[in-house]
């Protein structure tokens, strides 16, 4: 049985950034219970040599349906905008999740073989957008969200393995 790109990579997208929507609201209410102000979550690093919380965020986002629109674009490019306060990335998550969500199988699986280029100033990698979305934006994603996790873990938020899974996809 042959999968399709869509199922590989939206379905995947979709599950990681409904994941990490849940964990920041659960960091959210942690911060409401006590009285921690939540833009020192927004400032946070693992450690002082790490991009903060709010790049963790901001990249979930890009490395989602950022990668998607990079791939029909066919030149993807680091996302260098990760400013904003708790709420605001909160939204930026939601924004992610609607607008996956309003993709096709059919608008995602007729980019299957399409050339699509990392580029980072005059670096560039050439892939296309099947090995791109699977090889790069997806481990990417997963690295930024699993860094936003451990993030709030520091931070005090109760959080366990079952939040970051997120919503599992089940046989039906």
């Amino acid at each position: 049985m042959a999968i399709a790109l869509y199922d590989l990579s939206v379905a995947s997208f979709q599950q990681t950034v409904g994941a990490i929507a849940g964990v920041m609201e659960r960091g959210l209410a942690h911060c409401t219970d006590n009285n921690i102000d939540p833009q020192s979550i927004v400032e946070a690093r693992l450690h002082h040599d790490m991009l903060p919380f709010a790049f963790q965020i901001a990249s979930v986002v890009h490395h989602s349906i950022g990668a998607i629109e990079g791939v029909q674009k066919g030149v993807f490019s680091p996302d260098t905008n990760f400013d904003g306060d708790y709420k605001t990335l909160q939204k930026k998550l939601a924004d992610a999740s609607a607008a996956l969500a309003a993709l096709t199988p059919g608008d995602v699986n007729k980019l299957e073989g399409k050339d699509v280029t990392f580029q980072f100033r005059d670096f560039k990698i050439p892939f296309v957008a099947e090995t791109f979305l699977l090889s790069f934006s997806l481990p990417n994603l997963h690295f930024h969200a699993t860094t936003a996790y451990d993030i709030l873990r520091t931070k005090g938020v109760p959080l366990g393995k079952r939040d970051y899974l997120g919503q599992l996809r089940m046989k039906p």
